[in-house]
């Protein structure tokens, strides 16, 4: 029988640093991601390039008109460019890296109260919560890094700390606080609402795979990739929304 855990199973330790699965595969994503990107930083001319630098050129000005409908400026498209794309192909690769065959189903045979389990090496990253809270920081410090680059420290800072004896007064400085207590509730949001929608689904996967191996998992590995992709763009676009928010005044 499948094993099913909240937490992520520990493979090893390093000193008393655990090694879990949810750990590898995230750090294997961004290693290849990373090696992609170098690889294909080198590689990339100003003139016509291969067929691998048009596609990526098309693909990255297509995303690049795509955000100016929101930002309303190519300046801040470029600007909020390497956050949202980075947050969507790191999402993306952890959510979808659960409908890999084996990923859930391959580990070792353990026994646990009677019962034997299938303690797996690797799980999806997505399906972590430590990954999905680390990804949501990465989102909302960006945010208020980006914030203060456009607008500075102190007029960025009046949207959380405003004087209580200008106007509107302590209406302002209440609504700065309440300013703050979102930021920290993004941080909630974000991490529980891509744990919630991964975890189970990797649940969901992992018992039909157990009752009804053949067949019957096709049409959820397909529901799967749906939700994998739609959960990485709301990720972004929401990231993509408040950098929007951060970087106007805050008048606006």
């Amino acid at each position: 029988m499948p094993h099913i855990s909240l937490a992520p199973e520990v493979l090893t330790h390093i000193g008393s640093f655990p090694i879990t699965n949810t750990l590898v595969v995230a750090l294997g994503i961004t290693l290849l991601l990373s090696l992609f990107a170098v690889i294909l930083s080198q590689r990339l001319t100003f003139g016509p390039g291969g067929a691998v630098q048009n596609a990526v050129e098309f693909l990255f000005e297509h995303i690049l008109a795509f955000l100016d409908t929101i930002t309303e400026d190519r300046h801040y498209s470029r600007a909020f460019l390497p956050l949202v794309v980075t947050i969507f192909f790191f999402v993306l690769a952890s959510n979808l890296v659960e409908i890999v065959p084996g990923l859930g189903t391959i580990g070792l045979i353990e026994q646990h109260e009677g019962e034997t389990l299938i303690v797996p090496f690797l799980r999806s990253s997505s399906a972590d919560l430590n990954v999905t809270v680390a990804v949501a920081l990465a989102s909302v410090i960006g945010v208020q890094v980006l914030g203060v680059a456009f607008l500075g420290f102190f007029a960025y800072s009046k949207k959380f700390f405003y004087p209580p004896w200008r106007q509107p007064y302590v209406v302002g400085t209440f609504i700065g606080a309440l300013e703050g207590v979102a930021e920290l509730a993004k941080i909630v949001s974000f991490s529980f609402r891509l744990f919630g929608n991964i975890f189970a689904g990797e649940v969901l996967l992992t018992v039909v795979l157990f009752l009804m191996p053949y067949g019957a998992p096709l049409p959820f590995l397909v529901l799967e990739v749906f939700v994998g992709l739609v959960q990485a763009v709301v990720f972004s676009m929401l990231t993509l929304v408040f950098l929007k928010v951060a970087t106007a005044e805050s008048g606006h």
